[in-house]
């Protein structure tokens, strides 16, 4: 399986780790951003060696079976603009904002993809007002 695959950890020790940033409590009918960032406490490298090359954002209702994606991006700029031998001209930061509207409460759920170390999850529950 694959879930055999997907690594997790405490966001605040491992740079690896998507987290999740939204409130605990959100307004039903009203939307929510929510930011996904990857090495928030401890910075990912992001060098055109070492990179996370994308995050995606699901969202699963309390209840529900199935899982909704909200979000997913590519982060495509790992040294680009670069000459040979020169250090990066850019790098893409691996950190999204979505914004969605939530009816019921549910768990939000994070994955990132490191081109050196795998894949990495996170999740973080919400409940509504």
């Amino acid at each position: 399986m694959l879930s055999d695959y997907v690594k997790s950890a405490d966001w605040a020790k491992e740079k690896h780790v998507p987290v999740i940033d939204c409130p605990e409590t959100v307004e039903a009918g009203k939307p929510v951003a929510v930011t996904v960032t990857v090495g928030k406490e401890i910075p990912h490298p992001n060098t055109p060696g070492h990179f996370i090359a994308w995050a995606s954002l699901h969202f699963v209702p309390a209840g529900a079976k199935l899982s909704v994606e909200l979000a997913r991006c590519e982060f495509s700029a790992h040294g680009a603009g670069t000459a040979e031998g020169a250090a990066p001209a850019v790098v893409t930061e691996p950190v999204l904002t979505a914004v969605f509207t939530p009816t019921v409460p549910g768990t939000l759920y994070a994955t990132a993809y490191c081109n050196i170390h795998g894949l990495w999850e996170s999740e973080k529950a919400f409940a509504l007002k």
